[in-house]
């Protein structure tokens, strides 16, 4: 064996170990639930591609969405991506409402092209052709997303930014502004 081949074949063992964690920290949704949210997904599909007189063909589903955003619907890659925490939790909701809010976006960009993500196209997609009420944001309850978040403050308020926002201003990438008072956020001095 070469020495390269022992660092290539090292790298390997530490990739396949990477992969091995990743996949042991997965949440694992039951079957139950997955079958739900498929069958949610394809009605919803058949019912927008009767009304549109469309062949839309099923988006790929993914269980990996982090943070809390219950989905997103990925355009260029055709993809629907549910959180497995708050599926788990809210499992109805996630059938009645998220699914088809998310491929409501798919299917906007599908007929549409390129418009704004909750303007009135998707507002009609939702409502007149997949026949569900047209709302932006869920209201689950997120305690049980373990987050960091970092205490930010303004002029009128205290904010909590996540990991990744906190990092951005510490290494001077960006700065955030309160949509309020329009005054930069500065870090909470720490007090132990």
């Amino acid at each position: 064996m070469t020495p390269s081949f022992k660092r290539a074949s090292f790298g390997c063992r530490v990739l396949r170990f990477a992969l091995f964690f990743a996949v042991m920290k997965t949440l694992r949704l039951p079957i139950a639930i997955q079958q739900a949210v498929m069958r949610s997904l394809r009605d919803n599909l058949a019912r927008a591609n009767q009304h549109l007189d469309r062949n839309y063909p099923e988006p790929k589903l993914v269980y990996q969405q982090r943070g809390t955003a219950a989905g997103t619907a990925w355009l260029e890659r055709y993809e629907i991506r549910l959180n497995p925490t708050l599926l788990l939790e809210n499992a109805q909701a996630f059938t009645d409402e998220v699914v088809p809010h998310e491929l409501a976006h798919l299917l906007v960009w599908k007929h549409f092209g390129r418009v704004p993500p909750h303007g009135k196209e998707w507002k009609w997609m939702m409502e007149s052709v997949l026949g569900i009420p047209a709302r932006r944001t869920h209201q689950f309850a997120l305690d049980s997303l373990a987050r960091n978040t970092f205490p930010y403050r303004c002029r009128c308020q205290l904010h909590q930014l996540t990991v990744r926002r906190h990092n951005r201003v510490r290494r001077g990438e960006t700065e955030y502004r309160c949509v309020h008072c329009g005054e930069t956020l500065r870090p909470e001095p720490q007090t132990d």
